[in-house]
């Protein structure tokens, strides 16, 4: 099981904060071909260049690899001050 989170415009734009998914994926990139299956409006939300993804809180790409029990999070780019 991997638990899927997402943030900020994401999770409005999907109306969804999280989602556990039962099926054992490889990587990142597998994870986004599933979700973005799930319609027009998560294709586009996470589709988009500018989100960022993490796996266990460190910064991830699609060509991380993934094990059970993981936890990825979709958010948005964040700027400081």
């Amino acid at each position: 099981m991997i638990k899927v989170l997402f943030f900020a415009s994401i999770k409005e734009a999907l109306d969804c904060a999280d989602i556990c998914l039962e099926q054992e994926f490889n990587t990142i990139a597998d994870v986004l071909e599933h979700l973005s299956a799930r319609g027009e409006q998560w294709q586009k939300t996470l589709r988009a260049g500018s989100v960022m993804v993490a796996v266990n809180q460190a910064m991830a790409d699609e060509k991380t690899v993934l094990k059970s029990g993981d936890e990825v999070a979709f958010f948005p780019p964040v700027t400081g001050g």
